[in-house]
């Protein structure tokens, strides 16, 4: 894995003295990644292939496609969460604003607090609601109890769980059902007040209820936060999202505003699939 990430860094270093830019550090106000000829394999197979994409600021873009098409592993690119899988090898440039994130001036650490991830299953800790709220800033140095007391109501409040859970705290997060754990996932993950969310499939392990609460609450975030959200569900795609991206065997086939995307795409491929013609 050191020969990896060394590779990954050395890949970069040269790429980011030229990439702050006037225009480019411009840019990072309107646009909070900026994706240039990314390439990824495990191993000998390309998962990812040439992408290029900007996503904006406080938008809801959503990542569509086949399985096996590439979308969770370019998601799990942005937060560097790929790198765990040793045979991983990456070609490319990613900008978090205007930081490349294989820059090793830019700590991973660093990263995965501004950006937070929720996954395709809800991951509570076998903690309480409390404890699973409080375990980021903890991690950060914060100990003023009162201050995690108000973090945890801030952030079960922006995760619209407070209301249901806030004379319940001490108790274990697996007691509470699929969808509100998953919301607390959530609201862990803003208890570090990161500027991106990403989603890798949020719903697709819940029943329809706790999906339209999901939902909601992805529109109400996005007044606070950029949000990159995987999904195989065209209609929720269509619901959510201000842009949609279509990968289709590692490469992004089109990229545009949603409503064109699912009213109007410019390539067949992506027609012949948001209306089920294949995938």
């Amino acid at each position: 894995m050191m020969a990896v990430a060394n590779e990954i860094k050395t890949g970069h270093t040269s790429v980011s003295k030229n990439s702050n830019t006037d225009s480019q550090l411009s840019d990072s106000k309107n646009y909070v990644y900026s994706v240039n000829k990314l390439n990824l394999w495990y191993g000998k197979e390309q998962a990812l292939k040439n992408i290029d994409l900007q996503f904006e600021t406080k938008k809801v873009t959503a990542i569509i496609g086949p399985s096996g098409c590439g979308k969770s592993t370019f998601i799990k690119t942005l937060n560097r969460m790929v790198e765990m899988v040793s045979t991983v090898k990456i070609v490319g440039e990613i900008n978090y604003k205007s930081n490349n994130i294989f820059n090793s001036k830019f700590p991973v650490e660093n990263l995965r607090t501004q950006v937070g991830m929720v996954f395709q299953k809800p991951n509570p800790f076998p903690k309480s609601i409390y404890e699973n709220v409080v375990y980021g800033p903890k991690i950060h140095g914060i100990k003023n109890k009162k201050i995690l007391n108000d973090i945890v109501e801030k952030s079960l409040k922006g995760a619209a769980l407070w209301e249901e859970v806030k004379d319940r705290l001490s108790e274990n997060a697996y007691s509470l059902s699929g969808g509100q754990q998953q919301r607390l996932c959530i609201a862990r993950c803003l208890a570090v007040e990161p500027e991106v969310i990403l989603m890798d499939e949020p719903t697709s392990a819940l029943d329809p209820k706790s999906t339209l609460k999901i939902e909601e609450l992805i529109k109400e975030l996005k007044e606070k936060y950029s949000i990159i959200i995987v999904t195989h569900n065209m209609q929720q795609a269509a619901r959510i999202s201000d842009k949609t991206a279509f990968f289709l065997n590692g490469e992004v086939v089109e990229y545009d505003q949603t409503d064109v995307i699912f009213s109007n795409p410019s390539d067949k491929r992506t027609e012949d699939y948001i209306t089920g013609r294949f995938g």
